[in-house]
């Protein structure tokens, strides 16, 4: 048994908001929770002649936090790639010269990060990367995800050639002649990647590891995972190992539903370390390359509306079928047109489970980036939850205002969103943005980038949050979406003990420093993991 006490604790309990001590039970069938929580006179008075004490010298206290959309292993991976985020494009050409000039010719050379929207150039092309490294095939993923950019090595590497068709929900980039260009938008980046050496899993494991430790240097104690089945593979052998020490809610990809029915797996199979989440489905493309399906076309090319993976009926089709197994629904969606039709689906949805006597399954969109204004009572209506990235508001919001115009006002609108009932989960995407939760918190407080653009109100400072709203999208709002609200996302008695210790009191600071705090240390399930205290 252990006692931290002489310390700031912000609970996220409604009836016991603060407190300065807690006790954290060590035996079964309660260990690694939290025994009883409230004043330093109540907790030391009642429970210090049997534990371990720890002086947290008026240190500020929060649950653990969770990132409630992230890509671990594509993170973990990237973690060794070439970083691009936020270089021009001469200096994306540079990190890759040297990189080349340091591999063995034919070596692959991995980059991510890339965001031509930020260039006068606009998009690149592949004899931009053949000057800088002839010799390796380049493949640099860019920031949302959602295109790729890679060099004639890798093209003749994949066999892309001017007779080479779009793929199903793709499109490779082309010159005038019909040549491709290097540039790969959507599904078309896998007729690249594919060729791509596979990590085993074993190199997966380590790679995790390495990120893991990176986030509890966050404050993140637990995830919302987005990747495929073979980080679900990494994740098992980490928990059967012991070396898994974040809360892991795993999503599985729609490809797999007929054998994940099959096995009889639910939504929340599993324990307090690793469980199933919901089924993920893509509805859309992105912004940044501007795939994202739109109910009008985009403004600086109205003839080009996006692409719609799949429509409401044919969601509907597929997520019928995931209820009735007891396997919930995420679904990327992204522009106003994807969002109304997933909506609709949803609604459909809902009708069949009370028809057929199914559980009210918690389903959730990811992103809900644009919405027509017609589709935001549809949240609170239908029980759907937001799954959204603040992070994403203030990288995005010039492009926001580029390509949607007027209906960039009903954008990344969480205040709306929250003001007409839908609960908000936050994220970051990662490795499409920095995990870090307090940049996250910091987004949505503020609606500015670190050096205060666009203006001391920040973008659209209507759809600003408080930081009580903001901390819960990273504390209860994602324990609800994963079906832990009962023992996560709170300090309390009966709770796990994932915690951090901070720096700063994200409740008193200047907004604009939220960006800055920095945990101390951070715990999960009683044990320090990371920080001063380990």
């Amino acid at each position: 048994m252990q006692i931290l006490h002489n310390a700031k604790i912000y609970t996220q309990d409604r009836k016991t908001p603060t407190a300065t001590a807690l006790v954290i039970d060590d035996h079964a069938p309660l260990a690694g929770r939290i025994l009883a929580i409230g004043s330093d006179t109540e907790i030391l008075d009642s429970f210090s002649h049997r534990a371990k004490i720890q002086d947290m010298q008026g240190a500020v206290i929060l649950p653990g936090l969770t990132d409630a959309h992230i890509h671990f292993r594509y993170y973990a991976h990237s973690l060794s790639k070439i970083d691009i985020f936020e270089a021009s494009k001469a200096e994306t050409l540079r990190r890759v010269a040297e990189r080349a000039k340091n591999s063995p010719p034919g070596k692959w050379v991995l980059g991510h990060g890339f965001n031509q929207n930020n260039w006068a150039e606009g998009f690149p092309t592949a004899s931009d990367l053949d000057e800088v490294a002839p010799n390796n095939p380049v493949l640099l993923t860019s920031a949302s995800l959602h295109s790729a950019w890679c060099n004639t090595v890798a093209l003749k590497t994949a066999g892309i050639t001017v007779a080479t068709p779009d793929p199903k929900n793709g499109r490779i980039g082309r010159k005038e002649n019909g040549e491709p260009d290097g540039m790969l938008f959507e599904t078309s980046e896998h007729l690249v990647s594919k060729f791509v050496p596979k990590p085993s899993l074993h190199d997966d494991m380590e790679a995790m590891k390495v990120a893991q430790k990176q986030l509890w240097q966050y404050g993140l104690t637990g995830i919302h995972d987005f990747d495929r089945i073979s980080c679900f593979k990494a994740l098992q052998e980490l928990h059967k190992s012991g070396d898994l020490k974040l809360r892991v809610s795993k999503t599985l990809p729609l490809e797999q539903l007929e054998p994940i029915i099959e096995s009889g797996i639910r939504t929340g199979f599993g324990d307090d370390l690793l469980r199933i989440g919901g089924i993920k489905v893509f509805a859309d493309g992105a912004l940044g390359p501007q795939t994202a399906a739109m109910l009008e076309g985009y403004e600086l090319d109205k003839e080009n509306v996006g692409m719609l993976f799949l429509d409401g009926e044919e969601f509907f089709e597929k997520a019928s079928m995931a209820a009735n197994s007891g396997l919930s629904m995420t679904v990327h969606a992204i522009g106003d047109q994807a969002n109304h039709e997933m909506l609709k689906g949803f609604d459909q949805l809902r009708k069949y489970e009370k028809a057929n006597h199914l559980p009210h399954l918690r389903h959730r969109i990811e992103h809900v980036q644009l919405l027509h204004p017609d589709d935001f009572d549809k949240f609170s209506n239908l029980d759907i939850i937001a799954s959204m990235q603040p992070i994403h508001a203030t990288a995005d919001m010039d492009m926001a205002d580029k390509y949607w115009g007027e209906r960039a006002q009903n954008s990344y609108a969480w205040q709306t969103l929250k003001k007409k009932g839908a609960r908000l989960a936050f994220g970051s995407d990662a490795p499409v943005d920095s995990p870090n939760p307090f940049w996250g918190i910091h987004a949505a407080v503020t609606r500015q980038r670190p050096d205060g653009y666009p203006n001391l109100d920040g973008w659209q400072s209507n759809e600003r949050l408080s930081v009580e709203d903001a901390i819960a999208g990273y504390t209860t709002r994602p324990a609800f979406a994963a079906e832990m609200e009962s023992h996560l996302g709170k300090l309390g008695s009966g709770y796990l003990a994932d915690l951090i210790v901070l720096n700063d009191d994200p409740y008193t600071c200047d907004p604009t420093q939220l960006r800055e705090i920095k945990p101390q240390a951070t715990m999960v399930g009683g044990d320090w993991v990371w920080g001063q205290f380990n």
